[in-house]
């Protein structure tokens, strides 16, 4: 697996301090981007926590993903979460080691007392020392929030006290841009009062690996079904809500102690197995984790992003499309549209190139993206991506024939071929084993891929000929 080496330079340690004023929760920020630039180390928030028990167990929740890898779990994960600031909340977002979990605690403003929200993304530190904080923290007392340091301690400093360094893998990179994809497939499958969701949740597999499974929706409650019934939701592996049901490390379980609700998005059931979305609702707060279709599959390879790529169009309108963000929390594409000139499927597909680098965001409950820009060097993930680099080099090396009628193309790799069909609905199918395996469920192949690339460039070659003809006549008038 390639991966690069990303620092991290906090000035202390998180902590959960006891004062004269009552306790604080200071995370310590290290890095990021700000309306105004990078930043070393930014400070987006200084309040209250309107709830401080739910909100700590939400937060030790997100940073149980954070260390955890469940699939292969004896290798420990290391990064540290990512707390974007949008102006009326704050999110904090991490992705387990083995890129099958995505979790997200949105601290709306009804959670947040007092204090402006900042703009920016930045990485926090959750050491060990706060971990078990963390659990301690009850109802009882105030809590106040700080998210950063402030003038003086950034100046007060010599350096860095609390430095680490670690692996940063390419496809963790590639899965926050695949999430926001699957995830705008999503819709809302179910939704379980508190103590439903409670039960629901302590019912489910604690240990072990409990494969695909699948959940129907029964009166307030669902149940398990041994197969894709119509309404039915899949459960890839109920063992990776550990951050919900209280995992051995964490105490994430202390999360069900104020679920107000439970709600689940997935996509219409089609039989194969799929990604689901299981967000609780917290008092002014939401808690979401996105599950990959199985626990051996990771995001990063479920290939959403590769048709947006593969486009020449997508790579100029990302361009446009990110003067537009602002770091907004929601992120409509008509209002892109309407401010880009472009058209809504255009505008899709540059926010999709856009999420390769780390820079949109899908919300489930709200059906909108949103602004964020993690502090990692994520360009290269796009070239890198294994898929997307063999299509280039097949239309390099003029692999690619397109066939008369343009529903059938012919790429040569070697000495054998593979035939690409394209149906009236633009859906491709290939003759290759990929296709066969996958059936388009991982996205296309990159047989598929170069084709979309070639007929893509046949298209904007008509309008670059006639661009070129119509300067040529116009030097050619001017010199008259």
């Amino acid at each position: 697996m390639t991966q690069s080496a990303h620092a991290y330079a906090y000035l202390r340690p998180s902590a959960v301090l006891d004062g004269a004023d009552g306790r604080r929760l200071d995370l310590a920020t290290s890095g990021g981007a700000t309306p105004l630039g990078a930043t070393a180390n930014p400070r987006f928030f200084a309040g209250f926590l309107a709830d401080p028990a739910p909100a700590a167990a939400a937060l030790l929740a997100v940073a149980d993903v954070a260390a955890a890898r469940y699939y292969q779990p004896q290798l420990r994960a290391s990064l540290d979460p990512v707390v974007t600031a949008n102006g009326d909340r704050l999110r904090f977002e991490s992705f387990s080691g083995c890129c099958g979990v995505y979790a997200r605690l949105d601290v709306l403003q009804a959670g947040l007392d007092g204090g402006e929200i900042g703009h920016g993304t930045t990485n926090v530190d959750v050491n060990n020392p706060l971990r078990e904080a963390l659990t301690r923290i009850g109802p009882a007392d105030p809590l106040h929030l700080a998210v950063g340091p402030d003038a003086l301690e950034v100046t007060s400093f010599d350096g860095p006290l609390v430095e680490k360094k670690v692996p940063l893998p390419e496809r963790w990179l590639r899965g926050f841009a695949e999430t926001q994809v699957v995830a705008a497939g999503f819709e809302l499958r179910a939704e379980l009062p508190a103590a439903e969701a409670v039960r629901f949740l302590r019912s489910l597999p604690r240990g072990g690996r409990g494969g695909v499974g699948w959940v129907a929706p029964a009166g307030r409650t669902l149940r398990p079904t041994t197969r894709p019934v119509p309404g039915a939701v899949c459960l890839p592996g109920p063992e990776r809500l550990a951050a919900l049901l209280g995992a051995p490390a964490g105490g994430g379980g202390r999360v069900l102690r104020h679920a107000l609700a439970l709600r689940v998005y997935a996509p219409v059931a089609t039989g194969e197995p799929t990604a689901s979305a299981w967000e609780v609702v917290l008092p002014g707060m939401r808690l979401t984790l996105t599950l990959s279709p199985d626990a051996s599959r990771g995001f990063s390879g479920e290939g959403g992003v590769l048709d947006a790529l593969a486009t020449g169009t997508a790579e100029r309108d990302a361009e446009l499309v990110s003067v537009l963000l602002a770091w907004e929390p929601r992120i409509e594409v008509g209002d892109l549209a309407e401010q880009s000139g472009l058209s809504p499927e255009r505008v899709r597909a540059a926010l999709t190139r856009l999420g390769t680098g780390g820079q949109i965001g899908y919300d489930t409950a709200e059906a909108a993206y949103f602004h964020r820009q993690l502090p990692y060097e994520a360009g290269h993930a796009e070239a890198a991506n294994p898929r997307l680099r063999a299509a280039r080099a097949l239309v390099e090396a003029g692999a690619v024939r397109l066939e008369e009628g343009g529903a059938t193309a012919v790429v040569t790799v070697d000495d054998h071929i593979q035939r690409v069909r394209t149906d009236e609905a633009g859906r491709t199918g290939c003759t290759c084993l990929w296709w066969g395996k996958y059936r388009g469920g991982r996205g296309p192949c990159k047989h598929a891929l170069a084709v979309g690339m070639v007929r893509a460039s046949q298209v904007a070659q008509p309008a670059g000929a006639q661009a070129a003809e119509t300067q040529a006549a116009e030097t050619q008038g001017a010199g008259a």
